[in-house]
């Protein structure tokens, strides 16, 4: 396939990129060594192995291991605020017309005990040099982590709710084996009440109960991943009929071993049954692919026929936390360009 799997009269755009999986291994490099931090390597090369997957991965949490060291060189709101703009222009660089960036503050404090507010400030002081640089359009989702419990998520909703305006959109990410949405109802009131838009991590691990339970329970506008959505045939026409989108990762997902292969991922049949399904990255720094990727080489690889893939590309407008006139103004621009 070529480029001519990414339709040039749309806007390309991507809506599942965390922003702390997506640091670049110079950067890495760069703050290590700057900061004397005990780097596993020394050099680009030496260190691609310790962030980047080579091989894939026995599970969720196993790929998560590779973010130690997108998020050990956090050492300061400087660094935090770096790694942002770098992921507007990276997104340039790319292409990119519109890209969601998710983070969870927590887990970027974590290693060098940072204020978690701080790191919102940062994060959007950052995001928003990039946009004025770039002409990239950004939005900002904040994840609560599962693993750190409910409690923690409370702590860290208020770290996002202090930069309320900045935020559009709540997610929950994390080890959805052990710590179900069940857990975090009450935060996504708070989040809805804020006038947050939804979207959540679901049917990655656990089954179509986890999918159930974050559209009824937390109100998910949109799934992340979703994979296991096809194993119950009413989820999926609900879905459907009520145009609950899907944050697909193809590549994401085989590297976890969620799904074996590209060929048992079921975005096709997604898009088959009326699915708002779209292509995503997810964590790019980790997995070492970029959108161009997923459109050209994964999605051909997941069985996606040429009109599914501009399909797919055509769901991204659609189900984009943006309002309807910015929705148009990021198409009319396209066909300026």
């Amino acid at each position: 396939m070529t480029l001519s799997t990414i339709n040039p009269s749309l806007p390309l755009i991507d809506l599942h990129h965390h922003l702390d999986g997506s640091v670049r291994l110079e950067t890495i490099l760069d703050l290590g060594l700057k900061h004397n931090l005990p780097l596993p390597a020394k050099t680009l090369k030496g260190l691609q192995p310790f962030v980047q997957v080579t091989d894939q991965q026995p599970g969720v949490m196993a790929f998560i291991e590779k973010f130690k060291w997108m998020v050990g060189v956090l050492v300061d709101y400087d660094a935090c605020r770096r790694i942002a703009y770098e992921n507007v222009e990276d997104a340039a660089s790319q292409g990119i017309d519109y890209i969601e960036l998710r983070y969870s503050p927590w887990f970027m404090a974590e290693a060098h005990a940072l204020n978690p507010q701080g790191v919102v400030e940062a994060v959007t002081d950052g995001i928003r040099a990039g946009e004025r640089e770039f002409g990239v359009r950004a939005n900002q989702i904040g994840i609560l982590s599962r693993h750190y419990g409910p409690e923690i998520a409370h702590k860290e909703l208020s770290a996002l709710l202090s930069c309320k305006n900045e935020i559009t959109a709540l997610d929950l990410a994390g080890d959805e084996g052990n710590f179900p949405g069940e857990l975090f109802v009450d935060h996504f009131n708070k989040a809805r009440e804020a006038g947050w838009h939804i979207t959540v991590h679901a049917g990655e691990i656990k089954g179509p109960q986890s999918i159930w339970q974050a559209i009824r329970e937390l109100k998910a506008e949109r799934i992340g991943h979703a994979v296991h959505a096809m194993e119950d045939p009413a989820l999926i026409a609900y879905m459907a009929e009520h145009c609950i989108g899907v944050e697909c990762c193809l590549t994401s997902n085989v590297q976890t071993s969620t799904v074996s292969d590209y060929q048992s991922h079921p975005m096709s049949g997604f898009l088959q049954n009326g699915l708002l399904a779209t292509l995503n990255t997810d964590d790019p720094g980790i997995s070492a692919i970029d959108l161009h990727f997923e459109y050209q080489v994964a999605a051909p690889a997941a069985g996606l026929t040429y009109d599914q893939i501009k399909q797919a590309q055509k769901n991204a407008i659609d189900i984009a936390f943006l309002g309807r006139v910015e929705k148009q103004q990021l198409i009319d621009k396209k066909k300026v360009n």
